[in-house]
């Protein structure tokens, strides 16, 4: 651990050993009567002089009625505060923003980075010694991250955990990546009404995130892997004991942080991305996982490279047998011992001196998980589900500056493929054609997607999950490569081409493809190709140059222009860091 703070030569006795609610005072003119202040009216909430001497860990709290998946938020609260209690602290609890993935519109990802200015500024605007981030679903914990990375306080991340699985008709379910799935049956007509009716009551059966490794349980395990959660952190669900520890257990580790002073950039250092990107890998995550890890790597002046997050793919196989790329669920990916299982396993492709949250390096805390014990969702290295990282990086004339397929989750038929493109100008093209029966379509077809990147949404949505048009899903057709600029949620599955970039609404070639032109993927060639001249997409290119799309007023206004592409997170470009003085 790192040996706390020495007090200052002056120091009195009782001195408190941190700042606390002496620091960032309120803007009197006076610093005295600022904090004289303070205290009369924190007094008058019952505290003591013997309280507001002790450590301030502030509790960022994300509960919302609108967000099930923080539907535990005021037991974990609670256990933090007893953690903070139990190792001399004083906890204070506030709250932020919170965004539930379903409930927001047009968009989690568009609220996103107001999110992370909420919490950065809550952060440097109250007094506290250290912060323990409260969040689970999808966006939640990245905006935390990134707030808390500006601020550059001590930082801890508490995940909210996983719900539980449902059963329907003995099967085992659990969403979302069986929500999908059974709506794909529904649209195909191969189930009726009253079943999915029936099943829509089967598919969360607690509070809490995703119970696939989607993009929360990518998150999850990504804060552990950075070193941001106290061990074991990433996996627990949401309504277990063991989640209820892990919270007074990091309560605890927050108090540690403010007393060591072991700041969030010792924390997040390159090192700790190359074990995230490796993780994620691993774990076959989320396709957000890379937008999200660019973001919070941006705010600490560092670039995450797609290239090299391709090269390490090469050589980090999927170990991680959880749906979409696999078979099970959060709740056995916990049972089978968690992130500390996978990391003991993926020990010679990690940089074993990154700094955790408990001041141990991650190659130290790793000496430290118990021994190994059979089990069959996280695999050895030398069995892995998937030879391969779960996600592969793209490029050629239609996306000159990148793009990504979820290889662990598409079809192997399809990973080769050349096809007649069928082209939707935006969503709302797309919702009023892709049900029509009388749609020019064939399965070996490429559907593309126009107009939702993170200007064309805006936001990003996860509308590149395109639905198989109905005239082929009533054929049976279950999957057929799908060109987009946007997003897919990581509980989603297919042969889905994502992140497109440049964006069709910055004059991306995305925006020149018209349907009836021919297009090539090739997965192992690392090429997604739209098959014309270069003369053609150039005079294509010229004859429609492209306005950036604006707004007049509030936080469209700024959102659409100030957000970066997708390589750079789809943050704001003004809250960006300089890279760090030792960089070349």
């Amino acid at each position: 651990m790192t040996p706390p703070k020495k007090p200052p030569e002056n120091a009195a006795p009782n001195d408190p050993p941190t700042p606390g609610f002496r620091s960032g005072l309120t803007n009197y003119g006076d610093a005295g009567f600022s904090l004289f202040l303070r205290k009369a009216f924190i007094k008058g909430a019952g505290y003591s002089d013997n309280a507001l001497n002790r450590p301030v860990i502030g509790i960022a709290n994300t509960g919302s009625s609108y967000n099930p998946c923080h539907g535990n938020m005021p037991q974990l609260i609670e256990a933090v505060k007893r953690g903070v209690m139990l190792a001399g602290g004083l906890p204070m609890d506030f709250p932020t923003i919170s965004i539930g993935e379903s409930f927001a519109q047009p968009t989690s990802m568009y609220l996103r980075n107001l999110m992370s200015m909420d919490t950065e500024e809550m952060i440097r605007a109250q007094p506290m010694d250290a912060i323990v981030l409260i969040g689970g679903c999808d966006k939640t914990v990245p905006a935390q991250l990134m707030g808390a990375a500006s601020a550059g306080l001590p930082s801890i991340q508490l995940i909210t955990g996983s719900m539980l699985t449902g059963s329907h008709r003995g099967e085992v379910v659990g969403a979302c990546t069986d929500c999908r799935r059974y709506w794909g049956r529904y649209r195909a007509e191969e189930i009726d009404t009253a079943e999915i009716d029936e099943v829509n009551n089967r598919l969360v059966a607690s509070v809490g995130t995703c119970s696939v490794m989607g993009t929360a349980s990518t998150m999850a395990c990504i804060a552990e892997a950075l070193g941001m959660t106290v061990p074991g952190g990433a996996s627990p669900p949401a309504v277990t004991s063991d989640r209820m520890r892990i919270a007074e257990a990091t309560g605890a580790q927050a108090v540690q942080l403010a007393l060591s002073g072991l700041s969030i950039d010792k924390i997040l250092t390159a090192e700790a991305f190359h074990n995230a990107m490796v993780v994620l890998l691993a774990i076959g995550g989320s396709t957000n996982g890379i937008v999200h890890l660019a973001a919070i790597a941006g705010r600490m002046g560092i670039a995450l490279d797609l290239a090299e997050l391709d090269r390490l793919g090469r050589n980090t196989p999927v170990l991680v047998d959880l749906k979409p790329s696999g078979q099970h669920y959060m709740e056995h990916f916990h049972a089978a011992g968690g992130m500390g299982t996978l990391l003991r396993e993926l020990r010679p492709l990690l940089k074993l001196n990154a700094l955790t949250v408990t001041g141990r390096s991650l190659g130290e805390e790793i000496e430290r998980v118990g021994a190994a014990f059979k089990q069959d969702v996280i695999r050895p290295l030398n069995n892995p589900i998937y030879a391969q990282g779960g996600i592969a990086y793209l490029q050629g004339n239609l996306a000159p500056g990148g793009a990504i397929i979820k290889q662990s989750a598409a079809s192997a038929a399809l990973m080769e493929h050349e096809g007649r493109a069928v082209v939707f100008k935006n969503l709302e093209d797309l919702a009023l054609r892709i049900d029509d029966l009388n749609l020019d379509v064939q399965a070996e077809d490429v559907l593309v997607l126009q107009n939702i990147g993170p200007l064309g949404g805006p936001g990003m949505p996860e509308a590149g999950y395109i639905p198989i048009p109905k005239k082929l899903a009533l054929q049976g057709v279950k999957d057929m490569v799908r060109i987009s600029d946007g997003r897919m949620s990581g509980t989603a599955f297919g042969t889905i081409v994502l992140h497109v970039m440049p964006e069709a609404a910055l004059g991306g070639p995305l925006a020149c493809v018209q349907t009836g032109d021919r297009i090539r993927l090739s997965v192992t060639r690392r090429e997604i190709s739209l098959l014309i001249s270069d003369e053609e997409l150039a005079r294509r290119i010229a004859a429609a140059p492209a306005t950036r799309p604006s707004a007049k007023r509030g936080y469209r206004k700024l959102f659409l222009q100030s957000v970066t592409q997708a390589d750079q997170g789809v943050d704001f470009d003004f809250l960006q860091a300089p890279p760090p003085k030792d960089t070349p």
